[in-house]
């Protein structure tokens, strides 16, 4: 179903917002390395990450919100050890 979130077939896999956090730092990352480019094509690029990052943190913030939901309705995610899905079918 899914290559990289927790799923029944991917117990393994992360939660949406360890992702989201990982590409935000990545993202953050490039920034560093261009904030100093007086190109106005690295200016441009920085604009937009800027604007990514702060999606970005709205929806780690979401991702956050739904497992704060999930954990206390539900209780903890049993899926990495091949439980059922809290909502939703396998």
């Amino acid at each position: 179903m899914t290559r990289f979130l927790v799923s029944d077939e991917n117990p393994g896999g992360q939660r949406l917002e360890e992702i989201l956090h990982e590409i935000r730092v990545d993202v953050i990352t490039r920034c560093t390395k261009i904030m100093s480019d007086p190109k106005d094509e690295a200016r441009a690029v920085l604009d937009n990450n800027m604007k990514i990052l702060t999606i970005l943190s709205e929806a780690i913030r979401c991702a956050e919100d739904s497992t704060r939901i999930l954990d206390k309705s539900f209780g903890p995610s049993k899926a990495a050890n091949g439980g059922e899905p809290r909502i939703g079918r396998s």
